[in-house]
């Protein structure tokens, strides 16, 4: 029997669609938590992560602008800023200090040992050098080190040093002013401050976008001076001259516009270079011509002699008598530097008798002396815009004694700066009329108007007196201009000492006002402390000589006889220095002044001149003179003028008389 096989059929299992099934599922979960996910951080979370972002990417700056710049008349620049860089640490993103300080040190040439102190310091932000050198700020960004950066500033720079230094002032290394003008323009120079919100990328780096503000939105408000930048330099070079050919402590000058009451020089010596400013001793600051408050000597005279006219006190042809030199009153014995005996006025302001002031000043009282000299705005301060002015000191007529009012009649019991003089020969020179000074131009302030103090009349005839001091024998001649009539007044005011009373120093000055007749410009020069010369009119007078002579060169205003010596020698350009060749040559009675530049044809006549302007001339010509006798003043002279320049072997000789030296 044949037995047959039937195969078995098992039951196959389809896998395939069990893992469709599981890989839908765990798509379907998972889209499930991804769309749970975007719910929760677009809606449950949305507004914090959004804020989060925008702090991540978006920051706020402060923009500062630079300070505004300062320039004179002329539209010259005197102060300006400049952008440079500074470097700075996050000390609590620095690892290794010691070597941070190290590489730092290095490229800065700074202390290591103080630069790892900065760093030690657990602070978010600690300044490592500020306003270094675009080199030096370039190496520490190549090193690229760990919480170290750079950031922009502003310094401030003086491109012409130290001129109207004292005036300028200066600003700290975080731009606010801090002296002179700087401090006092503040509001106007100071830039300001902008807020903007800047976008950086995902490494931390700013990204530009043209909605942040621009430097000139924030830049601080440029300021233009009366001041002009040339006859500044003239000036401070004639003081600088008067202070160390009489040894002085210190000096100041000033030019200033009659019409207008400009400013157009302030000097003072020695000199100050705000550029470097730590580098000098705070004393070397001081604006001296604002606060510095002294006696101001026979340069008061005018004023004291105007109000007695006015009031009628004395006439011009009013004669006193000087009392032969020494005048003894209770609490004083006053003294001239003659024997004068009988004066007229007019000769008591050309000689500057201090005996004949002080008569006058007795007759004129305390309380009306006050009133004009209070007029005239001693003991108040001029309104310039001046951090720190002083008022001076004139005190009020109840506490003058008789003494104190024959003093104050010759310029001394009263302390009043060199501003306050100017201000009050600008009335004179205006006919009777305050003016105010002026510093900054186009400030959008309308004038004052002056008030009367003096008739035409009296000014006239103290011009006249004035004009006497110069052209005359009265005290000023060292500071006769050749073709112009000048106007004048020396100052000799002995300094108070600290023992009390006054002591041997001494303030020398001249205040002079050209043309003398109708006058446009007024200058004044002030030697502190002179040796062993003092006398206003042998150690200012020339200096102010110097400086009307250079600025009216400059201003094309020369003298008549000057301009006819410019005519003669072409109409080449002229030096400074040509100019007052051409000048002393007309003084000294050469006919063709043109020899003059290439040195006289003949010796000069230099008696009357002073030593050192002598010597120039002599010098010029090829003949180093011998100087015989004390003085500053030359008697006598040989060869004399006239005579041909002495050949090698032959002598040329000077002598000097003490005696002319007289304030």
């Amino acid at each position: 029997m044949t037995t047959r096989y039937t195969p078995r059929h098992t039951k196959v299992h389809d896998w395939a669609a069990v893992r469709l099934v599981v890989v839908a599922v765990l798509f379907g979960l998972a889209g499930v938590v991804l769309w749970a996910r975007a719910f929760q951080v677009q809606v449950l979370m949305g507004d914090e992560l959004a804020a989060r972002a925008e702090r991540q990417h978006l920051a706020a700056e402060s923009v500062s602008g630079p300070r505004g710049r300062i320039f004179d008349s002329r539209g010259r620049v005197l102060a300006k800023s400049v952008r440079c860089a500074s470097v700075f640490a996050r000390p609590m993103e620095i690892h290794d200090p010691a070597r941070t300080a190290r590489e730092l040190a290095r490229v800065l040439g700074v202390s290591a040992h103080d630069v790892q102190a900065r760093l030690s310091a657990r602070r978010p932000f600690v300044w490592i050098a500020r306003q270094v050198a675009d080199r030096e700020a370039a190496a520490v960004a190549a090193l690229a080190l760990p919480g170290v950066g750079t950031m922009e500033e502003f310094k401030r720079l003086y491109p012409s040093g130290h001129l109207a230094g004292q005036l300028l002032g200066f600003t700290g290394l975080d731009g606010a002013g801090l002296e002179g003008l700087e401090r006092a323009l503040e509001e106007t120079l100071a830039g300001r401050s902008d807020r903007t919100v800047v976008q950086r990328d995902a490494s931390g780096r700013r990204l530009l976008d043209g909605d942040e503000p621009s430097r000139a939105s924030v830049r601080g408000g440029d300021v233009r001076l009366t001041i002009d930048a040339d006859i500044q330099a003239m000036a401070e070079q004639a003081v600088a001259g008067a202070v160390t050919t009489f040894r002085g402590k210190d000096g100041m000058g000033l030019v200033v516009h009659v019409p207008t009451g400009d400013i157009l020089a302030w000097a003072v010596y020695p000199f100050f270079n705000p550029n470097v400013y730590s580098s000098y001793r705070p004393e070397a600051w001081r604006n001296r011509i604002a606060l510095d408050a002294l006696e101001p000597g026979s340069t008061f005279k005018p004023f004291v002699l105007a109000a007695a006219l006015q009031e009628g006190v004395v006439r011009p042809d009013s004669v006193y008598f000087c009392e032969n030199g020494r005048f003894e009153m209770p609490g004083a014995v006053i003294r001239d530097t003659h024997d004068y005996a009988d004066l007229p006025v007019t000769h008591i302001l050309r000689y500057s008798s201090n005996i004949g002031m002080a008569k006058i000043g007795l007759e004129m009282g305390a309380g009306k002396l006050y009133g004009y000299l209070d007029s005239l705005g001693f003991g108040q301060r001029t309104g310039l815009p001046l951090a720190g002015e002083a008022k001076g000191i004139l005190r009020a007529p109840g506490a003058w004694q008789r003494v104190d009012l024959a003093n104050v009649a010759f310029g001394q019991g009263v302390a009043v700066t060199a501003l306050q003089v100017a201000q009050a020969y600008l009335c004179l020179a205006r006919g009777g009329v305050t003016g105010a000074l002026r510093l900054v131009a186009d400030d959008g302030a309308a004038p004052e108007p002056g008030r009367r103090v003096f008739s035409a009349e009296v000014t006239e005839q103290i011009l006249s007196m004035m004009r006497d001091v110069v052209q005359a024998d009265g005290t000023g001649t060292r500071a006769r201009i050749e073709g112009m009539t000048v106007a004048g007044k020396t100052g000799t005011a002995q300094k108070a000492s600290a023992a009390g009373g006054y002591g041997n120093d001494h303030v020398g000055s001249f205040v002079a006002l050209l043309p003398g007749e109708r006058p446009e410009f007024l200058v004044m020069v002030i030697v502190d402390e002179p040796a062993p010369q003092h006398y206003g009119g042998v150690v200012a007078a020339p200096a102010v000589r110097e400086i009307a002579l250079q600025s009216l060169a400059y201003m094309g205003r020369l003298p008549e006889p000057a301009a006819q010596a410019r005519a003669a020698v072409g109409d080449g350009g002229l030096t400074d220095e040509d100019v007052r060749r051409l000048v002393d040559a007309i003084g000294a009675g050469i006919e063709n002044p043109a020899v003059a530049l290439q040195g006289a044809e003949s010796v000069p006549d230099v008696v009357g001149m002073s030593l050192r302007r002598a010597v120039e001339l002599l010098a010029g010509g090829g003949a180093v003179p011998e100087v015989r006798g004390s003085g500053l003043v030359v008697r006598k002279q040989s060869p004399v003028a006239g005579k041909p320049w002495p050949g090698t072997g032959d002598r040329c000789v000077l002598w000097l008389d003490a005696a002319q030296d007289r304030s």
